[in-house]
């Protein structure tokens, strides 16, 4: 079995009135029962907005330093992550498309090493 990350930016959910992300919720909470179903869930879950939250661990020079915020300032974050265990690549692209499909934005999918 090979292990994806199914996951989106935050700003690829675009700007939405609050009642279109209720809507969201039973479709894609339907996808991640479907995956546990399957036996295929790894893990699944959103993160936080708030970047005021974030911090930043660095031990490459030898000294372990812990920051505020983020590493990097970036124009885009991770908003949400998937992981899945399964044989193949297609079905990795099924599952992410269910995921698509169900949040109602875009998914990118990698496989874990």
């Amino acid at each position: 079995m090979t292990m994806y990350a199914i996951y989106f930016m935050q700003q690829w959910v675009g700007d939405h009135p609050a009642e279109w992300y209720q809507t969201r919720v039973e479709p894609s909470t339907a996808v991640v029962a479907d995956m546990e179903t399957a036996g295929v869930l790894v893990f699944a879950g959103g993160l936080v907005e708030d970047m005021e939250l974030a911090f930043s661990a660095d031990g490459t020079s030898g000294e372990m330093v812990v920051t505020d915020g983020p590493y990097t300032e970036v124009t885009e974050y991770l908003g949400g992550i998937t992981i899945i265990s399964v044989p193949t690549i297609e079905e990795a692209r099924e599952w992410a498309a269910r995921v698509a499909e169900g949040c109602g934005w875009p998914q990118e999918v990698r496989e874990i090493k």
